[in-house]
């Protein structure tokens, strides 16, 4: 983290403006989406704002917390489009919300586990998205990036 700390404090704001923006874009673009790739596009637009809180608080924290932030986020990415890709139907692929109408009753083991996924992307408690934005948050707290 030295070797930028020169002119870390001129790059913080920005980053964190970005790191905002993005969460933004993400959580709103989103909420009219009805195609699922499209919602997990943004929701990955979103993600990456979180990822940018980290990185602008300028510390090894921030870093570890990062790096714990995007390893829970890759795994909980990938599984969710694993799952997607794996609910294939006669008339053919899963994209819309509305075809998973149903998927308890047909297919419940799941329906589970794409929900704990989608939980877990959202950062409910107790699951590991959870825990990555609270490193994430953690590091940016002890920084002061609240002030």
């Amino acid at each position: 983290m030295d070797a930028f700390q020169p002119i870390a404090a001129d790059w913080q704001q920005i980053i964190v403006f970005i790191s905002i923006a993005s969460m933004l874009l993400g959580a709103f673009a989103a909420i009219g989406q009805t195609n699922i790739k499209r919602l997990m596009a943004y929701s990955s637009i979103g993600h990456m704002g979180y990822a940018l809180v980290g990185l602008a608080a300028n510390s090894q924290a921030g870093v570890r917390g990062v790096a714990i932030y995007m390893l829970i986020y890759l795994v909980m990415t990938l599984g969710t489009f694993a799952f997607i890709l794996a609910m294939r139907r006669k008339e053919g692929n899963v994209e819309q919300i509305s075809d998973l109408a149903g998927l308890s009753s047909t297919n419940p083991i799941m329906a589970t586990i794409l929900t704990i996924l989608m939980f877990s992307l959202a950062g409910i408690p107790p699951l590991a998205g959870f825990w990555g934005k609270w490193y994430v948050f953690l590091a940016a707290i002890n920084a002061n990036l609240y002030a």
